[in-house]
């Protein structure tokens, strides 16, 4: 019986040690949305994998952060912002948030300044 649990308790952790991380986003009719289903967006003056939406364009437009550990995946790429924090990015373009945009499917950012684009699957 004692060796039975060590077994059992290495076969509980094993799909857990092996589960792929999720990606950060996903397609969701024709956009991209984070995880909570709020609409994600591109700034036009972003470039060179680089995030150019820092202090008060921040605070408007979150960028999707990435937890520390983080690694790209696929199409999901990181870009170190100018604090050294890792933010998402879809294709080399960083991805953003709307604080206007209240709930799911909310898309006011799209064509704001006519430099935010609302992020669609490649």
């Amino acid at each position: 019986m004692k060796l039975l649990f060590p077994a059992l308790a290495l076969g509980l952790m094993l799909p857990a040690m092996f589960a792929l991380a999720a990606e950060p986003g996903m397609e969701k009719n024709g956009m991209l949305v984070d995880a909570k289903g709020m609409t994600l967006y591109t700034f036009d003056k972003d470039s060179g994998d680089k995030s150019m939406c820092n202090g008060g364009c921040a605070q408007n437009w979150p960028p999707l952060m990435a937890e520390a550990g983080a690694k790209a995946m696929d199409d999901w790429t990181l870009v170190k912002r100018d604090d050294g924090s890792l933010q998402w990015a879809y294709y080399g373009k960083p991805l953003y948030t709307f604080v206007q945009d209240k709930k799911p499917g909310d898309m006011t950012g799209d064509g704001k300044m006519g430099v935010w684009h609302m992020a669609k699957p490649q």
